[in-house]
């Protein structure tokens, strides 16, 4: 099953889904899931991981947050689901420099993770402007 597939079979979308809105809300999906896990890889590591913990956690939450809030397509709250895209780039853009201060297999993947998503996010948002500025 595909989220984006979900979304462009949404009532009130009619198939014209914007795709990079889509693959923001796929990669907030997996990015929550990846800063949980290496939060909990983090724990299980010697040494003071206390700051990558909370930065994993942090920015696993507001990726949830965030995807949620994306991915509903009844009514219309732009400039929310704005700001969460906002809010979702700095978490992540946070947790992908506190994972590159560590040498693990998990930081550098959620890392990367973590970059991707910041990435999606921007363009989603870029697209959301340009559409909020066309219509006016």
């Amino acid at each position: 099953m595909s989220i984006e597939k979900m979304i462009s079979e949404h009532p009130q979308v009619h198939g014209d889904e914007d795709p990079k809105l889509g693959k923001a809300v796929k990669h907030a999906m997996y990015c929550a899931a990846i800063c949980n896990s290496c939060a909990d890889a983090c724990s299980a590591e010697d040494g003071d991981m206390a700051q990558c913990i909370r930065s994993c956690s942090d920015c696993s939450d507001i990726c949830e947050a965030t995807y949620r809030v994306a991915s509903r397509r009844t009514g219309g709250n732009v400039s929310v689901i704005r700001a969460m895209l906002a809010v979702c780039v700095k978490a992540c853009e946070a947790c992908a420099a506190e994972c590159d201060k560590h040498d693990t297999d998990h930081c550098r993947r959620c890392a990367k993770m973590c970059r991707e998503c910041a990435e999606d996010c921007k363009k989603a948002m870029e697209m959301m402007h340009d559409d909020a500025v066309a219509k006016a």
